[in-house]
């Protein structure tokens, strides 16, 4: 299964060796909801260095796969990161940019409709 996400990047792990030949990587986001959720992620192998391009409190998008598995009767949960972009900000409203029903004024919004 494949997802996005777009967040606030919270922290950074360190890449940790297994093995010799396997290694990952954490990090977590903040959604940016009205309740903002804290979400670890984790990149593998080669995937481990997308993340060294970016900064802690940079906006980013996530894509992700939702992995599963179960060891000795315990059952585990895994967000594996492949993709990391820069999330574009959102565009500031100038102030030239008003509601066009603001700029009527208090009489028009004044009708006879019945609700």
């Amino acid at each position: 299964m494949s997802f996005e996400i777009n967040g606030k990047l919270v922290k950074i792990f360190p890449i940790e060796s297994k093995t010799n030949s396997f290694q990952t990587r954490e990090f977590v986001i903040e959604t940016q909801e009205n309740y903002p959720q804290l979400v670890k992620f984790q990149l593998t192998q080669d995937k481990c260095s997308l993340i060294d391009a970016y900064q802690e409190g940079q906006m980013i998008q996530v894509a992700f796969d939702l992995r599963g598995r179960e060891w000795q009767d315990k059952y585990f949960t895994n967000l594996q990161a492949w993709k990391i972009n820069a999330q574009e900000s959102a565009p500031v409203k100038q102030a030239s940019d008003t509601d066009p029903l603001e700029s009527l004024g208090a009489d028009a919004m004044d009708d006879d409709l019945p609700f």
